[in-house]
């Protein structure tokens, strides 16, 4: 693979670079490529397991969405404030996930003016089914790596990822997605 910005004193510029180079150890712009494939993998193999099992129409941002409305439910600024993006951004997420049937909007309890979106019991037995599957794609993971590795792995993760920023909602608007 040669797609290396090259010609800066002979150092390579954060590109990828082509194995037959002689780096000696991997360079710095590959771990977070490598975690990013292993997220994707992870993902991406989640959601053709839930469309196997009668979930065709969730999509990634659906399912932070998801999280993000809880199972006490939230307004569409709550949402969107989770999520990193606007209100109307929440919206129209919220409004895929009504037509889907995973969630439904109410009234508020509290203000007649605001309506609180919650999840549907199609849409928690959607997030249950997830949190299976995650559990078993990371006992594949194990099976393949030894799972002394997977915990090392999650461990060494957990000391260099702050804690406030290890399971924020909001990588749908900073990957760019709603």
């Amino acid at each position: 693979m040669d797609n290396m910005v090259d010609g800066v004193d002979e150092e390579n510029v954060n590109q990828v670079v082509d194995r037959g180079k002689g780096v000696s150890d991997a360079p710095g712009f590959e771990l977070p490529l490598l975690l990013f494939g292993g997220f994707r993998t992870l993902i991406d193999r989640l959601h053709a397991r839930l469309a196997e099992e009668g979930h065709p129409g969730l999509r990634p941002a659906y399912g932070f969405a998801m999280q993000a409305v809880g199972t006490g439910g939230a307004t569409a600024s709550e949402i969107g404030r989770r999520l990193g993006v606007s209100k109307q951004a929440a919206g129209k997420t919220v409004d895929r996930l009504v037509a889907l049937g995973y969630a439904e909007r109410r009234d508020d309890a509290l203000d007649a003016r605001r309506k609180t979106v919650h999840l549907t019991p199609h849409g928690l037995a959607g997030l249950r089914r997830s949190a299976a599957v995650f559990d078993e794609l990371r006992a594949e993971w194990a099976a393949v790596l030894g799972a002394e590795r997977v915990r090392d792995i999650e461990s060494g993760l957990r000391r260099v990822v702050p804690a406030e920023t290890a399971f924020r909602l909001d990588a749908t608007s900073w990957l760019g997605g709603s």
